[in-house]
């Protein structure tokens, strides 16, 4: 999605919707549970490739060029396995982290960059977001990661603090508490 977006528009940023995930804008593309929606149109991702899907969609399977290293690493001719299920908590971890930064700063907007393929918003040289998993966490947690590291029992994480979502009984209170704690 984010390849032939910056292709065309020339941004690589996703943007939270009801149930997923899409593009901000041209072309118009969007992840909801195991579907990838294409104005009218609902194609289920499960046992399709990349390819395929991109050229249902006509916006092809390309990934940004030159713009990051890293990613998922997957190719246009993988084939995906999609569990509805797994998908829907996902989408529910991107909803709850949306909520929680919208709350901390309602003038910012928060965006699903597709490198990482997390979610954030930065405020005064530090970094809040809700991650799906990734090396240093492989379950869908929360960060707040200041540019200039801290120090102190809050800190828990070599890029500041970061707790699993499902240890976090307030997603809005922990990024209160980092922004409050990284302007010590």
């Amino acid at each position: 999605m984010a390849g032939p977006q910056h292709r065309r528009s020339g941004t690589i940023r996703l943007r939270v919707t009801p149930g997923g995930f899409a593009t901000v804008a041209d072309p118009d593309l969007r992840i909801e549970g195991d579907e990838l929606v294409v104005g009218s149109e609902r194609i289920p991702l499960d046992g399709r490739s990349i390819q395929e899907l991109g050229t249902a969609t006509g916006a092809g399977a390309e990934a940004p060029e030159k713009l990051y290293s890293g990613g998922s690493g997957a190719s246009p001719d993988d084939i995906l396995s999609v569990d509805a299920a797994a998908a829907e908590q996902l989408a529910g971890s991107l909803a709850l982290g949306e909520e929680a930064l919208r709350r901390l700063a309602p003038d910012a907007t928060p965006v699903l960059w597709p490198e990482h393929f997390d979610l954030g918003i930065t405020l005064d040289k530090v970094n809040y977001g809700v991650s799906l998993g990734d090396s240093y966490l492989d379950v869908p947690y929360a960060y707040v990661g200041p540019w200039e590291p801290r120090t102190g029992d809050f800190w828990n994480a070599s890029f500041g603090a970061a707790h699993s979502l499902s240890e976090l009984p307030d997603v809005s209170a922990f990024f209160a508490e980092g922004r409050e704690r990284a302007r010590q």
